[in-house]
């Protein structure tokens, strides 16, 4: 979100002006690392009218920062400067917003701000992750071996993400195609043949068409209370697991139920070990480390158990001490082979090693379930088909018969 400052800088001039940032506190951070004194912060208001919409319907996507990255990465082996090299990628940009943020990182660096700095004041494009590992390049000054390691992983967790959006994409559209046709049928098309076997006398109706005369009939009867139940519900839902009690019950629940379980622990676990992995490869503390990998997990369990490690390690012990204690959670192979890479000082090359094992554990995982999943919808998809053409065509039979 966008802040309107008021601050006051060292030699005592007053400037005003706006910030990018996730949070207030981010954007106080920003503005004290750029050493000015914060005199009035808020946040800016737009309305309706005044919005950039077309802006917000061209937001950066993650492929745009990945080449964003490499061809920073590019510039700075070449000895390009920061600001020169920004302003030319911005020139090469064709959405308008990220040419807008481009060109806004670099008169911040201009300013005097550094890399890390300017990129935190885009907290909605770059994560804290990002900064972090470009913050840990400066200081080593690995930068551009740095972008490059993250590009690496920008990609590599892109093209999960698709593998498991194609995986099920075709179950999940059977799905949906299955419980609109059958909303459909129950409010049009069934009350009218279901009418016409009424009205043409027929008394010794089937099983099937008993059920289906009185789901048809309940769902039409209550069908404005059953829509406002199924929306409250997914509206309480929604906000429930907004909450942190919600929030940390839902997520405990993805790691813990049967077999979709499984697949959240190896996807949590692949994540876990490659974020912590590229953060050590790039220079950054094994605090830091913790800190980071623990914000970008997306899983609250996960968070509490890594920030625990974090204060584990901070006292004199070890991850795989912490993570020893939730063998649901970490299971034996995680905590062992990070062991091992404690002891001999290669906890980065254990961790790249964990990742690949579960990263390929979870795309075997979510293919199988999907190939389990689609013979199943069918299967349903069948048996539904029958039970209606029965619930209909049974009782015209037996009309015809009668005639």
């Amino acid at each position: 979100m966008e802040f309107i400052y008021r601050a006051k800088s060292q030699a005592g001039e007053l400037s005003e002006g706006r910030i990018e940032a996730s949070s207030e506190d981010q954007a106080v951070g920003i503005l004290q690392q750029r050493n000015l004194v914060v005199l009035g912060l808020e946040p800016a208001k737009k309305g309706i009218f005044n919005a950039d919409i077309i802006s917000s319907l061209s937001r950066p996507s993650r492929k745009d920062v990945v080449i964003f990255t490499r061809q920073m990465a590019t510039l700075i082996d070449a000895d390009v400067p920061l600001v020169e090299g920004l302003n030319t990628l911005a020139e090469q940009v064709e959405k308008d917003s990220f040419k807008k943020v481009l060109v806004g990182i670099a008169n911040s660096i201009q300013g005097g701000a550094s890399l890390s700095i300017a990129l935190s004041e885009h907290g909605r494009i770059f994560s804290e992750f990002y900064i972090s590992l470009v913050r840990a390049g400066e200081v080593s000054g690995k930068l551009q071996m740095t972008l490059l390691y993250l590009a690496d992983y920008l990609e590599r967790s892109s093209a999960l993400t698709s593998k498991i959006k194609g995986a099920l994409f075709y179950p999940a559209f059977i799905l949906s195609a299955m419980i609109v046709v059958t909303i459909i049928m129950m409010t049009t098309t069934l009350p009218q043949l279901l009418s016409i076997i009424k009205d043409a006398g027929v008394t010794d109706l089937p099983i099937t068409t008993q059920i289906v005369v009185g789901v048809t009939n309940f769902v039409n009867q209550f069908i404005i209370p059953i829509v406002i139940v199924v929306v409250g519900a997914i509206v309480w839902f929604w906000y429930y697991i907004k909450t942190p009690r919600g929030r940390g019950r839902f997520d405990d629940f993805k790691v813990k139920m049967p077999q979709f379980g499984k697949i959240s622990r190896n996807l949590y676990l692949a994540r876990v070990s490659e974020t912590l992995s590229t953060l050590i490869k790039s220079g950054v503390p094994i605090l830091e480390g913790l800190t980071i990998t623990s914000e970008v997990v997306g899983n609250t369990t996960y968070k509490n158990i890594l920030l625990e490690a974090r204060e584990s390690v901070q006292g004199g012990g070890t991850v795989s001490e912490i993570m020893r204690k939730y063998p649901v959670i970490f299971p034996p192979l995680v905590y062992s082979m990070l062991a091992i890479g404690e002891k001999t000082g290669r906890t980065d090359f254990m961790l790249d090693n964990i990742s690949r094992f579960y990263k390929s554990e979870s795309e075997n995982n979510i293919q199988n379930l999907a190939q389990l999943i689609e013979p199943i919808l069918i299967l349903l998809l069948g048996l539904g088909v029958a039970v209606l053409v029965s619930a209909v065509l049974l009782p015209i039979y037996s009309l015809v018969g009668a005639g």
